[in-house]
């Protein structure tokens, strides 16, 4: 026991925590604004999955990280757009599409990348660090926290403006409107279609940036179906957090020290099955849901189709 606090398996694990709950971050972060907005977004994986494959692609292209990055949440974003036409314009089943997403981009990644790489593998170099000036000095905490690319503190900072839009402005309150009240909404004069489409291509773009950052700096590398499920976790953490940013945070931290915490225990010697560890994250999350099952809050227009006039 006494090796789990040991300064090796804390600096670690909370590294670790950060890098891999990153793309829980900004996958429930994107979702949270399309519930927000009244849509479900089932296909989150898929969008995760295309961010990851356009994101590696693009950086190991043109060797830079910033480029793969766009390029990721490009890639999420047309995806979104699948979800766009056919849900909030066509009216289709928004769970059904979403399926559709998901495991049409396992399908279409995995034999992208078969037919750009064949049987190999390869990888990217190290993705920049940037040390925070006086605070990556810090016992542990420097290290484990203060010591990352910059796009996980653009991800911080992105919790503090998305609570300040969903609080204190016009655009929150209209996101707000099109999954509670979306009859109201439109009487107001703001086109409910609309909101929504612009809810559902910020959420497309985030986790197609969530993908690119996994693939790019979590991994170094993609593999086919690499995402091993972070889009449903990122639904859930949207789900539980209820229109809080913060909690999305908290939320992908906890899931993401879940993750880590196989090459946390490698570090500090301790030897555990793999399976048993990695098992954790989906613990939590059936754990956490039968918890908060009784106090769902979640917009009464989530999942429905907006019909001008009527619904």
């Amino acid at each position: 026991m006494r090796a789990l606090f040991t300064e090796p398996f804390l600096v670690s694990l909370l590294f670790g925590a950060v890098t891999a709950g990153l793309p829980l971050l900004l996958a429930g972060l994107g979702e949270q604004i399309s519930e927000k907005a009244g849509v479900l977004n089932i296909g989150l994986e898929g969008m995760m999955l295309i961010g990851a494959y356009t994101g590696f692609l693009a950086t190991y292209r043109t060797g830079s990280f910033w480029f793969g990055f766009l390029a990721g949440g490009v890639g999420g974003m047309s995806a979104a757009l699948i979800v766009l036409l056919l849900c909030i314009r066509k009216g289709l089943n928004q769970i059904v599409i979403g399926i559709a997403i998901t495991v049409g981009a396992e399908g279409l990644t995995s034999l992208l990348h078969f037919v750009q790489f064949s049987r190999s593998y390869p990888r990217l170099a190290a993705a920049p660090i940037f040390a925070v000036p006086a605070f990556s000095r810090i016992p542990v905490l420097g290290r484990g926290l203060f010591s990352h690319n910059p796009l996980v503190y653009l991800s911080w900072a992105l919790v503090g403006l998305l609570t300040w839009v969903f609080r204190s402005t016009y655009l929150g309150l209209s996101l707000e409107a099109a999954g509670n009240k979306p009859a109201a909404l439109d009487a107001a004069g703001v086109d409910v279609v609309r909101t929504r489409s612009f809810a559902v291509l910020c959420t497309g773009f985030l986790a197609g940036l969530g993908g690119a950052y996994m693939a790019n700096v979590g991994a170094g590398l993609f593999v086919p179906f690499m995402t091993g499920g972070a889009g449903v976790i990122g639904i859930v953490l949207a789900m539980l957090a209820r229109g809080r940013p913060l909690w999305v945070l908290i939320g992908a931290a906890l899931f993401g020290a879940s993750l880590a915490m196989t090459t946390a225990l490698q570090v500090a010697g301790i030897d555990v099955p793999t399976d048993v560890v990695q098992m954790l994250p989906f613990a939590v999350v059936m754990l956490v849901l039968v918890i908060f099952a009784r106090h769902s809050m979640l917009p009464s227009a989530l999942g429905t189709p907006y019909v001008r006039g009527g619904r």
